[in-house]
Formats: C-alpha cells, sequence, structure tokens
C-alpha cells in the first residue's frame, strides 16, 4: 500500500483491516490518517471508483468501519472516526489519480531533493509507467517532468476556478446535484462530506 494512503506503520495497519469493509461496499479507500489529540482522530476519505460519493454513503462507511475496529480493537485509547469524501483539492494517493486528473493544477512533495527542491507545483501531464508526469515552470518556460510515484510524499490538486468547474459538471451530469439550484451550490458543501462518530 503507498505511504499517499497511510503512511506510518499503525495507519497501515488499520488501512489493512478497513479496506476490504470499505472495498466490500463498493467504494474505494483514498486516504487513511490516525491524528494525534485530546481525544485522537481516525480520518478515512473514501471514494467511489468513479467519483461521487454522499453523506449517506459516508455515514454507511463509518458504521461499517467502527462495527470490524470494535471487533478487531487496534486502538488501546478512545478515538473519533471521521469519514469523509476527498473534497474538491484532493490528496492524490494512487497513480491512477494522476492519470485521472491530468490537466489540472497539483502540488507534489518527494521525499527526497529532487534537483535542489523538493516541491513542485503544476499541470498534471498524465503518467507513464510507474512517472507522474508535471508541467512546471523552469526560467519562465514551461517543460514536462516526470518524478517516480515511489518518491511522493504528499500530493493533492489545487483549488482553481476550472476544477471547481469540472467537479460541479460531473456531480450534476451524474444527477447528484438538482438541476433547478444548481448555481446556487457552494463548492465545498456540495463535494465535501464529514461523519464525524464517537468510538
Amino acid at each position: 500500500m503507498s505511504d499517499l494512503i497511510a503512511k506510518t506503520a499503525l495507519d497501515q495497519r488499520l488501512a489493512a483491516i478497513v479496506t476490504p469493509v470499505i472495498e466490500g461496499l463498493g467504494f474505494e479507500l483514498v486516504r487513511l490518517r490516525l491524528m494525534a489529540g485530546k481525544t485522537r482522530t481516525l480520518q478515512i476519505m473514501a471514494d467511489r471508483a468513479q467519483g461521487g460519493i454522499e453523506v449517506e454513503d459516508c455515514a454507511a462507511i463509518s458504521t461499517a468501519v467502527s462495527a470490524v475496529l470494535d471487533v478487531e480493537d487496534p486502538l488501546e485509547d478512545a478515538y473519533t472516526l471521521e469519514v469523509s469524501s476527498p473534497g474538491i483539492d484532493r490528496p492524490l494517493t494512487r497513480l491512477k489519480d494522476f492519470a485521472a486528473w491530468e490537466g489540472y493544477e497539483a502540488r507534489l512533495e518527494t521525499t527526497e531533493l529532487i534537483d535542489g527542491r523538493r516541491r513542485f507545483k503544476g499541470v498534471l501531464a498524465g503518467i507513464e509507467g510507474e512517472e507522474v508526469l508535471i508541467e512546471i515552470e523552469e526560467q519562465g518556460a514551461p517543460i514536462t517532468i516526470g518524478l517516480q510515484f515511489d518518491w511522493l510524499s504528499d500530493a493533492k490538486l489545487v483549488l482553481t476556478d476550472d476544477l471547481i468547474a469540472e467537479m460541479l459538471r460531473a456531480r450534476k451530469a451524474s444527477g447528484a446535484i438538482d438541476e433547478s439550484k444548481f448555481d446556487q451550490i457552494e463548492p465545498e458543501a456540495a463535494d465535501t462530506a464529514t461523519d464525524p462518530e464517537e468510538t
């Protein structure tokens, strides 16, 4: 499993437990993070393979994941479970994400320095084998570079007008948005759904 989906050893153990449950419901795990705090928060981002997840879906995932975590009991201390959609400026955690969002702006970070830098911002140009292609500005001119997927420590889409328009268009096409109210929908409200549940 990619470090972008689950970073720490505990995150990866939790992901191994919840992934079959999430996939069994017809969704995919996008990212899992156990966040520190007074009460820890287990953040799970999920999506449909073709995109589009609703509040009711998050609630169903939360219920199913809670049940399996109660049985497996991997966490000794109390925690809050939070299930959400990836949102508009979504994290890119799987190689296929970089192909799916080709043409959109993204920020990528690498674990090691690449040509003296770790951060890259530009337009995604698809994938080639195990490489993520991104078009960046270099001395005022656009160039396309390839970064090995395994080198990435963080990657997410940049919130742009084009991205918001595309997300709303896709949701309208899927019937998730009532066309008569299409022009009044706030982008964040349209795409992000959370379902916190105390465990």
